[in-house]
């Protein structure tokens, strides 16, 4: 994939499946891009490989990981594998939450010299390349952290897993694009710290966002009724997360 033009913003959707992947699918994985960064966003089971379709590993710059859900993180060990005993690659920084690197310690061990963690919450604020990135907690059963990430003149919000507790705290407003979870259908709202498609449009219409793509549906519901649902509380134009698209902010 070529880089982008100076004043593009782009994602590639890697992986968009919801608590696990379904046929053909990934779990939650987003590559970021602009003129002068890379980043991936999530690295769910099945984004790695998804991944190397658009940019090789030794283009990344770096990772950043919303929670210790493994949903979300569990290509990591096999990121950490090919850079040390494949690639010979090293000092990839990674940016997620101390629940996280708990895991991660467990999992895969010594992480350094490969990657190089860095802990974040919600008060933290990260640089990579043109991009600016900073952290909302959000309403899930362990530390979640949804993402902003600011550059080349455009801004992104990826809402990571929440509940309906959460309103957008902390990451400012007016996004141009929302890359919201919407899990389940209406009939399972409450039951689980997840957003149903009704209440990702409500929530997009909170933050101020100019545009709403729904992601984390969970396998066997219908992405199409997703889209129809937001539709009702969430008047901007509406997409879904379609594991191999990419979009420009």
């Amino acid at each position: 994939m070529d880089r982008p033009h100076a004043g593009d913003l782009r994602v590639t959707v890697l992986g968009s499946s919801g608590t696990y992947p379904g046929p053909g699918q990934a779990c939650s994985g987003y590559l970021v891009r602009s003129p002068s960064a890379t980043l991936i966003v999530d690295l769910g089971s099945g984004t790695l490989a998804a991944l190397q379709r658009h940019v090789a590993i030794a283009d990344l710059d770096a990772v950043v990981l919303s929670h210790e859900h493994p949903d979300h993180w569990l290509d990591l060990p096999i990121l950490r594998n090919a850079m040390r005993y494949v690639l010979d690659l090293a000092d990839l920084p990674v940016y997620g939450t101390a629940g996280t690197l708990a895991a991660a310690r467990v999992l895969i061990g010594q992480l350094e010299p490969t990657l190089r963690w860095h802990t974040v919450d919600e008060s933290s604020r990260v640089t990579v390349g043109d991009l600016s990135l900073r952290f909302s907690r959000t309403d899930h059963p362990v530390e979640t952290l949804a993402v902003r990430v600011d550059g080349a003149g455009r801004s992104l919000l990826y809402s990571a897993d929440t509940g309906p507790a959460w309103d957008g705290h902390g990451v400012g407003g007016g996004v141009d694009a929302f890359l919201c979870e919407a899990s389940f259908p209406p009939e399972a709202e409450n039951r689980h710290q997840h957003l149903s498609a009704r209440q990702a449009g409500a929530l997009a219409t909170a933050v101020g966002a100019a545009r709403l793509v729904l992601t984390h549906v969970t396998p066997g519901v219908d992405p199409a009724d997703q889209r129809r649902r937001a539709a009702a509380a969430f008047d901007g134009p509406i997409e879904l997360a379609a594991p191999g698209t990419t979009f420009t902010v």
